[in-house]
């Protein structure tokens, strides 16, 4: 059960975080672009990530409302269909707050459904979210999000007024998704990092986001054990627990760009058989209430 740890070749998993006018967008295409490698961005704001357009080089899709979750969720399809490396989402504030973001469906829901019982209404919203955040992790992209801050006003030295990021406009816990969260301040645009994994912001002044940030975090990426891909033996142990499960083969590995099972990486393989168990043990209770008499 238990292996020696080692720390494996992996994708980025950014999030940067600000008050309106920080620097965002630039941040992440400066990272993306010192990471090399074809950038898409998926642009909830209007158009403005064109703006920089004769800065950088990357391709882009305007969403516009609703901000559904499976809408984002196609994009990151759409992205990895064509093969981009890098997927910047700009912003990933709109799913949770937007028009026709979680928020908004969860209060239609309430309505429709629930009686206006908005926390049973989340029975059936978070399992939506909760794809979207998945599909962002599962990715074979890197991907830097960016996330809008609540803004407070303060008055700080000589009366100078300053803009300061708060909480990010997002559901509670987002930042435990990513490997590194950056937090820009509105006037200087320096990043302090809230969470790194990288080990490589550890410094306590602010630091400035540029192409060399996104070199850095390429060399931290690469420079892991390459991840294998999983034996003959790991794979015929999926596949019978996929047949118990009633999980299609084909289907499971086109969800997941993959050509067979044979391309599943060691990385996923634990939690992968550990799904599956899961589904079996949901399969064999769900069964064994509906042949149970008492349960009716």
């Amino acid at each position: 059960m238990f292996k020696k740890a080692e720390r494996k070749q992996s994708k980025l998993r950014l999030a940067i975080t600000g008050a309106s006018g920080s620097g965002k967008t630039t941040a992440a295409l400066n990272i993306a672009t010192g990471m090399g490698g074809r950038i898409a961005v998926l642009d909830t704001e209007n158009g403005s990530a064109s703006l920089y357009a004769d800065q950088f080089d990357f391709d882009v899709v305007n969403l516009v409302a609703p901000y559904t979750p499976e809408r984002f969720i196609e994009v990151i399809h759409a992205a990895e269909k064509e093969g981009y490396d890098i997927l910047i989402i700009d912003s990933a504030s709109h799913e949770w707050s937007g028009k026709g973001g979680c928020l908004e469906i969860n209060d239609m829901l309430a309505a429709s459904k629930f009686r206006g019982n908005t926390w049973s209404a989340w029975s059936e919203t978070t399992p939506r979210h909760r794809k979207f955040i998945d599909e962002m992790l599962r990715t074979s992209m890197h991907i830097i999000v960016t996330m809008r801050s609540k803004t407070e006003t303060v008055q700080g030295e000589g009366k100078k007024i300053m803009k300061l990021g708060m909480k990010s406009e997002q559901r509670d816990g987002m930042e435990y998704e990513f490997t590194t969260v950056l937090d820009l301040m509105h006037d200087s645009h320096l990043a302090t990092a809230t969470k790194d994994r990288t080990r490589l912001f550890m410094s306590a002044d602010p630091q400035p986001v540029t192409q060399e940030t996104g070199g850095m975090l390429m060399n931290w990426l690469t420079s892991g054990k390459a991840d294998r891909t999983i034996t003959a033996d790991q794979r015929d142990i999926l596949q019978d627990l996929m047949h118990e499960a009633g999980v299609d083969v084909l289907s499971f590995c086109a969800r997941r760009d993959l050509a067979s099972l044979m391309e599943v990486k060691e990385s996923v393989f634990d939690e992968t058989m550990l799904a599956l168990r899961q589904r079996i043990k949901n399969k064999v209770a769900a069964a064994a209430s509906v042949n149970d008499p008492e349960v009716h």
